[in-house]
């Protein structure tokens, strides 16, 4: 059937069928090998896998079951110790608290500061509980009132080892540590150690009262230690920052000494 032949020819063209060369033919068996190598390395890997996995299969069970013993034991230890002594700690504080907020009204303050330090009453003091509660919540926090106690009546080398020992991210007790740690510094002469706290009180958190509080002190510092255009810089963000704050009532006569200054 001569015209059968044709017609095929005339499909073959149409579909455009086009007979590989030699060069394609090798590329083509170079790819099919390429990609069987590929799936034979993976198919190795693999089987080094399982067999790593069953040949340690007794040692990944103990690491797994000694995480899981360490997970839970950190888990039971928060919930069945360190809570409830966090929370006897915090009631055992309750009357070296109450001194020291009796203290702060300013009645009789240095008998009450060293209530507060010591205890009374047959009562924990703040150092009781520092040393009865270590590593609690409690224990920390006791060590902010201790170093505010001892700032106050002027025993300032252990103010500063106190509220040292003290972290918090409050936003209002971190930076006010901090800068109760330069204010011991300050009676100690101590300027330089004072102004890196208070720089460092003023970077901890930007709020309406500590920020100006201890961007004065830095800039009083700062001006009574010669260093003339840090003061300013300091009194100026008062004026520009924090216009509204106490610190602010007076401020353009300490911008003035300060360019005087220069």
């Amino acid at each position: 059937m001569p015209g059968t032949n044709s017609e095929f020819m005339a499909t073959y063209k149409k579909r455009g069928y086009k007979p590989k060369t030699k060069v394609e033919k090798v590329e083509e068996v170079e790819e099919h090998s390429t990609t069987a190598e590929v799936f034979n390395t993976l198919d190795e890997s693999a089987s080094k896998t399982e067999e790593w996995v069953i040949a340690n299969q007794k040692n990944i069970f103990i690491l797994v079951a000694l995480v899981a013993v360490v997970v839970l034991g950190y888990l039971g230890y928060n919930k069945f110790v360190a809570e409830p002594q966090n929370e006897l700690a915090m009631n055992d504080m309750y009357k070296a608290q109450s001194y020291f907020e009796q203290a702060l009204a300013g009645v009789d303050s240095d008998s009450l500061y060293n209530l507060s330090l010591n205890g009374g009453e047959g009562k924990y003091g703040m150092l009781d509980i520092i040393e009865n509660y270590s590593g609690t919540d409690a224990a920390n926090l006791a060590s902010y009132y201790a170093g505010m106690a001892y700032l106050n009546t002027k025993d300032y080398k252990n103010a500063i080892e106190y509220l040292s020992d003290f972290s918090s991210d409050d936003k209002m007790l971190a930076p006010i540590a901090q800068g109760s740690i330069g204010d011991a510094f300050v009676q100690l002469d101590q300027a330089s150690d004072a102004l890196g706290y208070y720089e460092k009180a003023i970077g901890l958190n930007t709020n309406n009262y500590t920020t100006p509080l201890y961007l004065f002190k830095a800039g009083q510092l700062a001006l009574n230690s010669g260093d003339a255009a840090k003061a300013l810089k300091y009194f100026n963000r008062i004026k520009t920052e924090f216009s509204a704050s106490t610190e602010a009532t007076n401020i353009d006569t300490f911008i003035g000494k300060a360019e005087a200054s220069m």
